[in-house]
């Protein structure tokens, strides 16, 4: 059997066993091996006796010689077997992505535009850059996370489970915002205490003694209450997730988007807040500002939050959007299709929106309370758009978006605007005129840009603790303890 592909070997074996409706554990029984050596088999590790492999073909209900096909058992099989071998690439592993084994959740069209895409990159479709440079790594890493949200609809269910546990735990009521004594209790119970001081290091939004369980915050001067209890919570949810320091950039962003996800799920629980947006579903009214002022959330974390639930339990993709005055885009997810603006290595951040998206019109509306709602016409579907321009909580105004597709927008407020805005390839095209007019005659300075991403250190060596100068937070942390003892 030297020409005998293992890979291929395996799913077969895992093909029949599924359509004949065993476990590994009946196969087990059957063959008498073990159920650790079976599943490496199915995984492509091992290489079996002839004779093992008839006695498995005869417990399936088959013949060896369909195990020993050398061809994958259907479409499915063909694109797991695909992205296997392209993980095994050089130039695969030159992406700097971390393994990916897709599970059974992982829908076959997902696996189709990942072995597309990979088929793009190794016939030189895409130019990988150096895996060394820290801005590659982190934008690479940041894609990935992006698509696992995707797959995943943006809902963590193991997330939910801890966040609801810790609230039954300190006695939140069930419904409405998250009082402070619940919030004190919950840090207790995590096993902190938290403490409002001045002069935070300016790199830090938060610091913790992890010795003397301490979670110090700005005070009430430079931290208004509901951006509080969001830095308290993201601090929190490091440890109730169980985070240890980590090295790489993955690592990183993986762990800012949980413990993001915690406070979220902490502060807008999954059950009255599902309760609540099944009512305005029902109601024909969703909207992000009513979970926003329920829950007393920022506008951004409730956009969040929807995006967690829609599709989960409501059956709505959605995407959101944060972008500055000038729609580049800091943060962004879609499970509907929404057509984001993507770079040459997959990334969205930094990118530039369209004019003619919301992100874009709503800094044109007078009063930054409103909110500016529209439908977008995209060469992909038409979209309902509802931005918000946040000006309380940062020294430098974003746009929130969040949206759905046509067939949804009768279900949210505003839907009802007779806005319309044509966002198509043949929309977005400048106008030639004016191009040929100031081509060569024009030379703009680009303003500084500041995003997640661009907080990363430019050196090899990676810091657990990207943006901060902790030899500062290290100096702030001995100056609180030389306090306390005097």
């Amino acid at each position: 059997m030297a020409d005998l592909d293992l890979v291929i070997l395996g799913h077969r074996i895992r093909h029949a066993r599924r359509r004949a409706g065993l476990t590994l554990a009946d196969i087990s029984e059957a063959v008498g091996r073990p159920v650790p050596y079976l599943s490496q088999l199915e995984n492509g590790k091992v290489e079996p006796k002839l004779g093992l492999i008839g006695e498995i073909a005869a417990t399936l209900g088959t013949t060896t010689p369909d195990l020993l096909e050398s061809t994958a058992p259907d479409r499915r099989s063909e694109l797991e077997i695909e992205l296997e071998r392209a993980q095994h690439d050089p130039q695969y592993s030159a992406l700097g992505l971390a393994p990916f084994k897709p599970s059974a959740r992982v829908p076959d069209e997902a696996l189709e535009h990942l072995v597309a895409l990979w088929y793009k990159v190794r016939d030189g479709g895409a130019a990988v850059s150096s895996p060394g440079d820290p801005a590659v790594r982190a934008r690479t890493a940041n894609t990935s996370l992006r698509a696992e949200m995707r797959l995943r609809n943006n809902y963590y269910r193991e997330i939910e489970d801890i966040a609801a546990e810790v609230l039954g735990r300190v006695g939140y009521g069930g419904s409405g915002p998250v009082s402070e004594r619940v919030l004190t209790d919950l840090a207790a119970h995590v096993g902190f205490r938290i403490e409002r001081v001045s002069h935070l290091p300016s790199s830090a939004r938060s610091i913790t003694d992890r010795r003397d369980k301490i979670i110090f915050i700005p005070d009430r001067g430079g931290l208004k209450v509901r951006q509080a209890r969001s830095v308290v919570l993201q601090t929190l949810g490091h440890f109730a997730l169980d985070h240890s320091e980590t090295h790489d950039f993955g690592g990183y962003l993986r762990q800012r988007i949980e413990s993001n996800y915690f406070a979220a799920a902490v502060l807008a629980p999954e059950a009255p807040a599902v309760d609540f947006l099944r009512e305005a579903h029902q109601a024909d009214d969703i909207s992000v500002e009513d979970l926003k002022e329920v829950f007393y959330i920022s506008y951004e974390m409730a956009a969040h939050r929807f995006t967690n639930l829609a599709t989960e339990h409501l059956g709505i993709p959605c995407h959101f959007l944060r972008t500055d005055s000038e729609g580049v885009i800091d943060k962004a997810y879609e499970n509907d299709g929404f057509p984001f603006p993507i770079a040459a290595d997959g990334g969205l951040e930094g990118e530039r929106v369209p004019r003619q998206w919301g992100a874009r019109l709503a800094w044109n509306a007078t009063g930054s309370f409103l909110l500016h709602s529209q439908h977008t016409v995209t060469d992909v579907g038409e979209f309902f758009e509802t931005t918000y321009i946040e000006t309380e909580t940062s020294r430098h105004p974003y746009a929130i978006s969040y949206g759905v597709g046509a067939e949804h927008a009768g279900r949210f407020r505003g839907s009802n605007t007779l806005r319309r805005e044509y966002a198509r390839q043949r929309e977005l095209e400048p106008d030639p005129t004016l191009v040929e007019q100031w081509s060569g005659h024009a030379w703009p300075s680009a303003a500084e840009r500041t995003h997640v991403l661009t907080a990363l250190p430019s050196r090899r060596e990676f810091s657990p603790f990207p943006g901060i100068d902790l030899i500062d937070v290290y100096r702030f942390l001995e100056r609180q303890r030389r306090s306390r003892r005097n």
